[in-house]
């Protein structure tokens, strides 16, 4: 049976040119970065060209940082974390602004805080599924510390007003963080021109590795490390360097940037496609205007069907895709996202989310648009509710 993909938002293939320029550094070029014999030394090129394809990608300033780290959870929790030991902590500065849209590690750090006493602010989206920058604005005291919005949302796709918003947090005087897993290689990520502070992305997004991740320091960002131990990274994230995962990761984003185009041309149109198929079918609800979403995404809602069982049809036809968030999978509770946006009981617990990429097919989108409709007959007949 073929095996089709349409999970990308949870991870994606590597890259078969990333493969290749990881190779070398397993059982090669294998030697610790830090070194000083020749082993070490070799390795030092690589990971300075690594370097300069990221801070090309996101168009990063020569005296702003790139941390590498393990993945954008981490460095998500670093900058709440580093928010909190740095500011929240010892200063009057004791609120965080952020939304319920966000990724589980942002709202679990979040809520770790507030049992240190932080006061945190979840924002609701409008009915269209945005956060405003009126509504940061209006929430924004000379108590908060910090505003953490996401830049693409992992379940529906819309892509948020970022650059609006910074330019908010940057006239309070307000750190503002963006978690831009999503981001990277569907739209373009330009730090000259959104004034973010912090900015955290992770390589198996955008057809990278797991594992490898990264999180961008704007030049006088003030945050203590995570991690604690060796000076790598400059002193803000101690471990050894993954080699072959930095240098997959710095390749991964210069193929990513460079294929933006074909993502908002073949991607979108494979997406659309999908999509309108989904729409002729009757009590069906797709999330967002599609002009407002990330051109690979589309989160729908189909009355009478269970998300889950929808995936179960899907996958007993070799199809991959998802109730939402990978990393919330397990759990049976109503989409919060749908939820958030005013969605009915019923359709909150059927939402499924398709995400295609550079790799998807044609092929592979007219037979899902063939199982999805036959999954609904059936699954129709058995609903209760419908």
């Amino acid at each position: 049976m073929e095996r089709i993909y349409l999970d990308n938002n949870a991870t994606t293939i590597v890259d078969p040119t990333v493969r290749e320029a990881m190779d070398p550094f397993y059982c090669h070029m294998y030697g610790n970065p830090n070194s000083l014999h020749s082993f070490g030394i070799e390795v030092r090129p690589y990971l300075h060209q690594a370097m300069e394809q990221m801070y090309a990608a996101i168009n990063a300033g020569d005296e702003d940082d790139i941390i590498i780290n393990s993945c954008a959870t981490e460095g998500n929790n670093t900058v709440i974390m580093g928010m909190y030991f740095s500011l929240l902590k010892e200063t009057r500065k004791k609120r965080i602004v952020t939304t319920q849209l966000e990724h589980p590690c942002i709202r679990e750090a979040c809520r770790f805080l507030e049992t240190q006493g932080v006061k945190v602010t979840y924002l609701a989206p409008d009915r269209q599924g945005l956060i405003t920058p009126e509504m940061v604005k209006e929430v924004i005291s000379d108590k908060t510390a910090l505003v953490s919005v996401m830049w693409a949302n992992n379940e529906t796709g819309l892509i948020l007003p970022i650059k609006e918003i910074a330019e908010v947090c940057k006239e309070k005087g307000v750190y503002f963080h963006t978690d831009a897993v999503q981001a990277i290689g569907k739209v373009k990520v330009d730090m000259q021109d959104v004034p973010a502070d912090f900015l955290t992305f992770s390589a198996h997004k955008f057809h990278g590795p797991k594992g490898a991740g990264g999180l961008y320091v704007r030049k006088g960002g003030m945050l203590p490390p995570l991690l604690h131990g060796g000076e790598q990274m400059g002193g803000h994230r101690a471990g050894t360097v993954d080699v072959p995962g930095m240098v997959g990761m710095g390749k991964a984003m210069e193929i990513a940037v460079e294929s933006l185009e074909y993502e908002n041309t073949h991607v979108r149109r494979l997406r659309d496609k999908f999509e309108d198929a989904l729409m002729q079918i009757d009590d069906v609800l797709v999330v967002g205007d599609r002009d407002l979403r990330t051109p690979n995404t589309v989160y729908v809602s189909i009355r009478g069907v269970e998300g889950e069982a929808m995936i179960w049809d899907l996958n007993q036809n070799g199809i991959a895709a998802s109730t939402g968030s990978a990393c919330a999978s397990e759990s049976l509770e109503a989409s919060p996202i749908l939820t958030a946006i005013g969605a009915d009981k019923e359709l909150a617990h059927t939402g499924v989310r398709f995400s295609l990429s550079r790799f998807t097919t044609e092929k592979e989108i007219d037979f899902t648009i063939e199982v999805v409709k036959k999954a609904v007959v059936r699954l129709r007949r058995l609903s209760t509710s419908y």
